[in-house]
């Protein structure tokens, strides 16, 4: 599974390297490594739903202090169910 984090203007504003930090102990913590793949984006069009993440052709508002929930409920969750 593919992850990409906007890093725009916009989202970089609103806290995306915390984003990205956040994810990367998460897929560490979950031993995921070898099954999400997470990635920078220059910009997903989504600039007034910053932090903007894409995942699976869909956009997800994720703010920093929501991306334990983000994680849990839409990635691993996803990824449990796709052994």
């Amino acid at each position: 599974m593919e992850i990409k984090v906007c890093v725009g203007s916009a989202c970089y504003v609103k806290g995306s390297h915390d984003v990205i930090e956040r994810l990367q102990q998460l897929i560490r913590d979950y031993h995921l490594e070898e099954r999400v793949i997470l990635k920078a984006a220059f910009c997903l069009g989504h600039c007034t739903e910053a932090v903007s993440v894409e995942m699976e052709g869909l956009i997800y508002s994720v703010p920093r202090e929501g991306v334990d929930d983000f994680f849990k409920e839409q990635v691993y969750r996803r990824v449990r169910t796709c052994k």
